[in-house]
């Protein structure tokens, strides 16, 4: 019988860590599958909420200094000033044994990816992190690609190997758990939603007739 447990398992702010894989510039002027504006609102809306609910950040790029240049700034200022980015040179990023010790650092099973591009950055540190025991989310939309072909190969991939996919915002509230947490408000400003605003003004006009 398969074990289901870790698709039925939900995320947490105590048990994830969120990894980013490459959201550099050279790479976002590839990407074809997103509005390139979109995608750094939806990844640096992921980064912002795991600060918000203390979730620990990996990030790591690809020799930003001679190919694919450094993260998005967007990107960059919305991570921990004290975070140190993990360059490196090999193509999937679990080959890179810092980028494993920083994961394994923090303690905790679930990570939730996100990268450029989905079928490489994404899907193969998702692959090799799910066959070494953890459970892996690609969040989706705070990733991107080259191609359709890419977009479909990758996420086709990722399912076969039992990745559990995802999008920026569910994961964010999937770990925030309960709309009445204290973090709540800081959470869904961070994550942006298109419907946040009217969500503001609604619970205000509620707000007045109490």
């Amino acid at each position: 019988m398969p074990d289901t447990a870790r698709f039925l398992d939900m995320l947490t702010r105590e048990n994830a860590v969120l990894l980013l894989v490459d959201h550099q510039i050279g790479l976002f002027t590839g990407v074809r599958d997103i509005e390139t504006a979109q995608l750094k609102h939806n990844v640096v809306g992921l980064a912002k909420a795991a600060e918000v609910l203390g979730v620990p950040i990996v990030a790591t790029t690809t020799s930003a200094d001679s190919m694919w240049g450094p993260l998005v700034p967007e990107l960059a200022k919305a991570l921990p000033a004290d975070l140190e980015i993990i360059d490196r040179s090999t193509v999937n990023a679990w080959n890179d044994a810092r980028v494993r010790a920083a994961v394994e650092a923090t303690g905790r099973k679930k990570i939730i990816i996100a990268g450029i591009s989905i079928e490489v950055c994404v899907a193969l540190p998702s692959i090799s992190a799910t066959a070494a025991g953890y459970d892996v989310h690609a969040a989706i939309d705070a990733s991107g690609t080259f191609s359709d072909t890419k977009r479909t190969t990758g996420l086709l991939r990722m399912h076969q190997a039992g990745v559990i996919l995802t999008d920026y915002a569910t994961a964010a509230v999937e770990m925030l758990a309960d709309n009445a947490s204290p973090l709540a408000a800081e959470l869904y400003a961070t994550i942006d939603m298109p419907f946040a605003t009217i969500v503001g003004q609604l619970a205000s006009a509620y707000a007045k007739k109490s």
